[in-house]
């Protein structure tokens, strides 16, 4: 189990795909397209059990996925392809991960341009340290 200190970094390098796109763990000022940016979903963190520190907590990520916007069928298909792709990350990495919902696309205006994204949640098992 990874902790919840490292809990960022370890979620990108399991994330990384460099020749499909970047992914960043945190939010970066400018998101550029074909990439994933790691932020905290809300609830963050979750105790599961107040007394025993042997009861791992669960930490909560939004995954949001950054495409260009280009026309609607290449868009859906571009997006679909890149869930199913994180999901085989996902599956492949050490990390105890419960896949939540999936955001349905949408178009988004970023200092870099016009893009379509999407978020997913995910939840991670992790330890305190």
């Amino acid at each position: 189990m990874t902790a919840i200190t490292t809990l960022r970094s370890t979620l990108a390098t399991a994330l990384n795909n460099p020749t499909l796109w970047q992914v960043s763990s945190y939010p970066p000022a400018s998101p550029i397209a074909n990439s994933i940016v790691i932020s905290p979903d809300d609830p963050y963190i979750e105790a599961n059990n107040n007394m025993y520190t042997s009861i791992s907590p669960m930490a909560n990520f939004k995954l949001t996925l950054f495409t260009p916007l280009l026309d609607n069928q290449g868009n859906l298909a571009d997006m679909e392809a890149f869930y199913v792709a994180v999901w085989q990350k996902l599956a492949a990495s050490n990390l105890s991960v419960r896949w939540g919902t999936i955001s349905a696309p949408a178009p988004s205006s970023v200092e870099t341009g016009q893009m379509l994204t999407s978020d997913i949640s995910i939840s991670i098992l992790t330890e305190w340290s």
